[in-house]
């Protein structure tokens, strides 16, 4: 999590700038990591290669006789794939179901596993004729709440290479992503309130072979560092931030830095990513007309597309595909790694500086953020072993902890401020007063 932590500082710069104090510590409450699941489709290829049930495998029964035709027998024949994911319900995932003939097969292609018929319980489950919107309002909407109330939020998406990930969080074919939908409710939120101004600010960034790349910057080659210390928490030194007026601006942003991420083929995707990728969305929210010191709040919501984990054998990559994969395999590894340690039931040291995508993770997963992880799995028996360790990880997700605070400023704003001040507030109190005489708005909301 790259969004500052807030820290109590009751320091006067003596240039005349603000003072301020973080006031954070009366309102911080435990909050577990929401944990969805989504299955994707089959594709056009893989459903040409789908195992038929066995009336339909092995010509005319009692059974099949009233639909049975030698057309459609020659058309099943040589399925090799098989449906290793089922969601049951909202809840419920089960995974290497047993046939629908009921006899659990006994291997699974080339993994050569026995079936074993296991059930997961997560807090959404989200099966194949599941919406965009769907995904959308039950991971991600509630996170805007916290972040206008002043709450860090992070959402990401985790799983094997050509498993939804990137479509989920970007969107595609005419439907929009998580990012879209959040960002057509932030702004729709912030226009409907007159309140407070408020400001946003976007950044988006890359981790690709373990460098870290501005995707909005002119020179997205340039490798950036990472910093840390306790008053700040994690940051990208050099990262640009801009300033969207509303929805069109922020995805005309995604589709810049989009243009720019690192892209490849593989044999298991044919649009596949080879790096991290982080959008990080500031909101800095200040009261109207609330005098010499006023309470501010700031929060990052950050999406995060990350790459997906691949085997050598399916990904077939060579040369600077199969390094990239090497490396993105690294950073997942160190992920579960960190997520084993803050699952453990005794305290452990956690080894968020393995990787830099743990780094720029480490106060999504343990600090002060609510966080939504959104796993992206195949039905498909040839993604058998990522499935099963993807399903695996998240599972485990669902028992992290994270301490959750409203990070509000108390500014105090210096003699030189007084005049722009007393401006905004006349201004304001003719504003209401306009509203008042015109009486279109009822009573006067409090200021």
């Amino acid at each position: 999590m790259l969004a500052a932590r807030a820290q109590r500082n009751g320091k006067t710069e003596a240039d005349g700038s603000e003072s301020t104090e973080m006031d954070k510590g009366s309102e911080s409450t435990q909050a577990a990591i929401l944990v969805a699941v989504r299955v994707r489709p089959f594709s056009a290829e893989e459903q040409a290669q789908l195992a038929k049930p066995e009336g339909q495998q092995f010509g005319p029964t009692a059974r099949n006789l009233a639909s049975y035709t030698e057309a459609a027998a020659e058309a099943t024949k040589g399925g090799t794939i098989r449906r290793v994911v089922h969601a049951i319900d909202d809840h419920v995932v089960v995974f290497d179901p047993p046939d629908d003939s009921g006899a659990a097969r006994s291997t699974v292609g080339a993994s050569n596993k026995r079936a074993r018929d296991v059930r997961f319980v997560f807090d959404r489950v989200y099966g194949e004729d599941a919406t965009q919107r769907d995904v959308y309002e039950g991971t991600t909407r509630g996170l805007l709440d916290a972040v206008l109330g002043g709450y860090n939020a992070t959402v990401f998406a985790y799983g094997a290479t050509g498993c939804g990930k990137t479509y989920t969080i970007s969107g595609g074919g005419g439907e929009a992503g998580v990012v879209g939908l959040a960002m057509q409710e932030l702004y729709a939120r912030i226009g409907a309130s007159d309140a407070a101004d408020v400001d946003v600010a976007v950044s988006y960034l890359e981790v690709y072979n373990e460098t870290i790349r501005d995707l909005l910057a002119a020179d997205t080659g340039r490798a950036l560092a990472l910093r840390e210390d306790a008053r700040q928490g994690v940051t990208v030194a050099g990262l640009s931030e801009h300033a969207p007026r509303g929805v069109d601006a922020v995805l005309a942003l995604m589709a810049r830095g989009n243009a720019n991420r690192t892209m490849s083929a593989t044999a298991a995707n044919a649009v596949s990513s080879r790096s991290h990728a982080v959008l990080q969305v500031r909101v800095r929210q200040r009261a109207r007309g609330g005098g010499l010191r006023t309470a501010e709040t700031q929060a990052t919501l950050s999406i995060i597309d990350l790459a997906g984990s691949e085997r050598a054998a399916v990904a077939r990559g060579s040369g600077a595909r199969m390094r990239e994969g090497a490396n993105i395999n690294r950073s997942l590894l160190a992920l579960a790694n960190c997520i084993n340690a803050l699952c453990a039931p005794t305290p452990r040291h956690v080894p968020y500086r393995d990787s830099k995508l743990t780094r720029l993770l480490k106060f999504s997963l343990g600090g002060n953020c609510r966080t939504v992880m959104i796993t992206c799995v195949s039905p498909a028996s040839t993604f058998f072993e990522e499935t099963h360790s993807t399903l695996k990880y998240a599972s485990r997700a669902k028992r992290i902890r994270t301490t959750v605070a409203r990070n509000t400023k108390s500014a105090a704003a210096h003699v030189a401020q007084y005049q722009a001040i007393i401006r905004a507030q006349k201004a304001e109190i003719q504003r209401l007063t306009r509203i008042v005489e015109e009486g279109r708005a009822g009573p006067v909301r409090a200021v």
